[in-house]
Order: structure tokens, then C-alpha cells, then sequence
């Protein structure tokens, strides 16, 4: 189906191609991220009401393409608000999953003090309150943190470590923004020595990482191997490290999704929010169609633990 017409039947039924992806999982996006910094990141700085209309109409449009769930990957100290994602996910109807863990990369800037100075033990133990506590009422669904590129320096070996051992504790999956393969294979051996499956790892932003044999060593471990920020520049790229995976018989350890998004605290409006839409319309006619129940329904509840 072409892209004009699905935009013109999206006012009625649904296209085919949208109902055979009734149920699909978005694992990577954003709604809301505040990049000021832990140090000076605090409440009243946006409008909840705002965010709310301005990120509704977008999750809208992705549920009409029959999305159901939606990972919002945004950590604490970078904007998390569970509350709103619970009041978005009531009106939209889309499951909005919220996260636990902090984001080391950025060389830093998003860690708050208490983080550069507990031990990982310690932070894990915050995580594993919050999974059984909840943040505003609400269950985080999985852990998210960031580390910088590798050889992994000690601050980001430690909030892997954490991450690992709240996986262990909680059962939760750790999605982990990493800017290389090196850093990728380290944290899987992280995981491992906290006893924990590497099928509870994934590598976020893979396709940052342009040596195909990076992927295939990680995902034969075990963990997944996400590619995200998939949009109109990156299409090509990220389709050749679809088949590449494919063509390794390992698809079955590979995840895709958009980082896409979102409401930009600080700037006039939210600055430019860049919708869900693309992977549906644009992205998924390239592949072929055995591969996307695949990459949309199965894994994705198969890496973060929901029952199919």
C-alpha cells in the first residue's frame, strides 16, 4: 500500500497492513526528556498539561497503526514522570511502560550526586525499591540506564553492575543506551557475572555501532540487539542490519524501534516532536513480511518478559 493511501484511510477502518500489526510493541521512544542536567534538573519546569496535549495526538496516530505498548525509555534525572505516562496511557489507550536506573553517558551530566558516590549495591537497592514501591503509583517495567563508549570507565561499570544486580532481584530486563560494541560486550559480561541471563540484556542504539560483527558476537550470547532511531535519514542502515541479522538466523535476538519523540523540556512549545509513525508506514513495506510479527509482537514481549 502506498504511504497517500494509508494516510487517507486513516480517518476510517484500519489499512490491512496496519491490522496485521495489531498489537505491536514500540520498545525504544520517548514522550518527555529534560536535558539540563541532574544538577539542575527539578519540578515545575514544564507544564504537565502541555506535555500532555502536545505528545496526545502523536500516540493517537501510532495506536491507530494498532500499536498497544509503548516503552517510554526516559530515566530519572532526565525527565521521567511516571504520572503523566499513566494519565497518556488512560486517554490514549496505549500501555505506557515507565523505567527504573540511571543514565551514565553524556560523560556524566545526568547522574546526580548520590550516584558518583553509593556503591552499586547500593543503587541497586534504590531500583528494587522503586520496582516494588512505584514511582508516583506506578511499576516500573524494566530498567534503563546509559553508559559512555567503551573500554567502560568505573562510574559506568558500576550502574551497569546495578542494573544486573536489580535484573537478578526483580526480573526485570535492562535496557542499556551504549555507544559501542565494545561497551556492549562488557556490559553482557557484567550481567553474566551477576548471575544474571544475557537474554535480560539489551544493547540500545546498535546501529551506532557500524562492525556487523559486534552484532552478531552479542546477540550469539544471548542479549538482544536493538536498532533504533530508525526515521527517513537512517532507513537504509538500519534496513541492512535487519538482514544482516536475518541472515546470521538471528533475527530472533533482534529488536527495532525509533527513538522518537519528543516533548523538549525548556524549549518554546516542546520544540519539534517527531512522531511514531514512520516505522509503520515507511520502515516496515521494506522488509519482508514474514519479519514483522517478528520484530514488532514477539520479541519485543519475549525480551521484556510479557507473555504472548
Amino acid at each position: 500500500m502506498r504511504r497517500r493511501d494509508l494516510i487517507a484511510l486513516l480517518a476510517g477502518p484500519l489499512p490491512l497492513a496496519a491490522e496485521a500489526l495489531e498489537g505491536a510493541i514500540l520498545v525504544h521512544e520517548h514522550v518527555m526528556v529534560d536535558f539540563i542536567g541532574a544538577a539542575q534538573i527539578r519540578p515545575g519546569r514544564y507544564h504537565r498539561e502541555e506535555v500532555f496535549r502536545v505528545a496526545r495526538k502523536h500516540l493517537e496516530d501510532v495506536k491507530r497503526l494498532g500499536c498497544r505498548r509503548l516503552q517510554e525509555c526516559t530515566p530519572n534525572f532526565l525527565g521521567r514522570d511516571a504520572a503523566l505516562m499513566r494519565r497518556l496511557s488512560a486517554e490514549t489507550g496505549i500501555d505506557i511502560w515507565t523505567n527504573t536506573g540511571l543514565y551514565a553517558a553524556a560523560d556524566y551530566k545526568y547522574l546526580p550526586e548520590f550516584a558518583k558516590s553509593e556503591s552499586a549495591e547500593r543503587l541497586a537497592r534504590r531500583w528494587i525499591q522503586e520496582h516494588r514501591d512505584g514511582v508516583d503509583g506506578v511499576r516500573p517495567r524494566f530498567i534503563k540506564i546509559g553508559v559512555n563508549r567503551g573500554p567502560l570507565a568505573a562510574p559506568d561499570r558500576k550502574v551497569a553492575t546495578a542494573a544486573a544486580i536489580t535484573s537478578r532481584e526483580t526480573g526485570l530486563t535492562i535496557a542499556s543506551h551504549t555507544g559501542n560494541g565494545s561497551a556492549a560486550v562488557e556490559q553482557v559480561e557484567i550481567v553474566a557475572a551477576e548471575k544474571v541471563a544475557p537474554a535480560r540484556f539489551v544493547w540500545v542504539h546498535a546501529q551506532s555501532e557500524k562492525d556487523h560483527t559486534f552484532h552478531e558476537r552479542v546477540a550469539r550470547s544471548g542479549a538482544w540487539v536493538e536498532f533504533d532511531g530508525i526515521g527517513p535519514k537512517s532507513a537504509a542502515w538500519h534496513l541492512e542490519c535487519v538482514r544482516f541479522m536475518a541472515g546470521r538466523n538471528l533475527l530472533g535476538r533482534t529488536l527495532i524501534s525509533q527513538d522518537s519523540g519528543w516533548y523538549r523540556v525548556g524549549e518554546p512549545g516542546g520544540g519539534s516532536y517527531r512522531g511514531y509513525t514512520y516505522l509503520f508506514t515507511d520502515f516496515l513495506p521494506l522488509l519482508d513480511s514474514g519479519w514483522r510479527r517478528q520484530l514488532l509482537i514477539e520479541n519485543p514481549a519475549r525480551a521484556f518478559g510479557e507473555p504472548l
